[in-house]
């Protein structure tokens, strides 16, 4: 049983194969695409965050809204910086907000295959999905030092903590990132995530 945890959806970024559009917001089969990762999501953690940079008043009536700290949208690892800084809880998982089909036992997983680990994150058996990691608060100071230093890499980062791949080859489908009008316009549930 993984302990209490804090789920971050990042929402934060820049969107621009989907034309700049905030990506979170976009419509799939008729509600935010961040919603399908919320209900999914809170099952999985005890508390949950949004990390967005922009329309925080239509996020914020959905859950609490955490913005990146650092400037010019610096990626994933600004959003995961400033929920580190603001956790409850000593674990925080992030999913980004353009997953619909992350397993319902990500974050038991991660927490079982991390082993004595502060980080770990997906892999599907062919390529890594580092934006779907579990990180302990206490690397919230290595990662500010990354980003001060110019570094942007999520991978790097990872590897430079010894983060854990944990490896979900059941589950094959289970992390296209939906990233363009037409991914969300062909869009069909996976089966199988469940």
């Amino acid at each position: 049983m993984s302990p209490d945890t804090t789920g971050v959806i990042l929402a934060g970024g820049r969107a621009t194969r989907m034309g700049g559009e905030d990506k979170g917001l976009v419509k799939l089969q008729g509600k935010p695409l961040f919603i399908h990762i919320l209900e999914k999501l809170r099952p999985q953690v005890s508390h949950l965050l949004i990390s967005a940079n922009r329309n925080i008043d239509i996020y914020s009536q959905h859950q609490q809204v955490v913005a990146d700290i650092t400037p010019d949208f610096a990626g994933p690892l600004a959003g995961m910086l400033a929920a580190l800084k603001i956790s409850l809880t000593e674990w925080v998982v992030f999913v980004p907000c353009d997953v619909p089909d992350f397993p319902v036992d990500l974050v038991s997983r991660l927490w079982q295959g991390k082993k004595l680990a502060l980080a770990a994150y997906a892999d599907d058996g062919a390529r890594a999905h580092p934006t779907l990691a579990l990180l302990h608060r206490s690397l919230a100071p290595q990662l500010e030092a990354f980003l001060e230093n110019g570094d942007r890499k999520l991978m790097l980062f990872l590897s430079n903590i010894n983060a854990v791949p944990v490896i979900f080859a059941d589950r094959p489908n289970a992390f296209k990132n939906l990233n363009t009008p037409e991914d969300i316009a062909t869009w069909h549930p996976q089966t199988g995530n469940e």
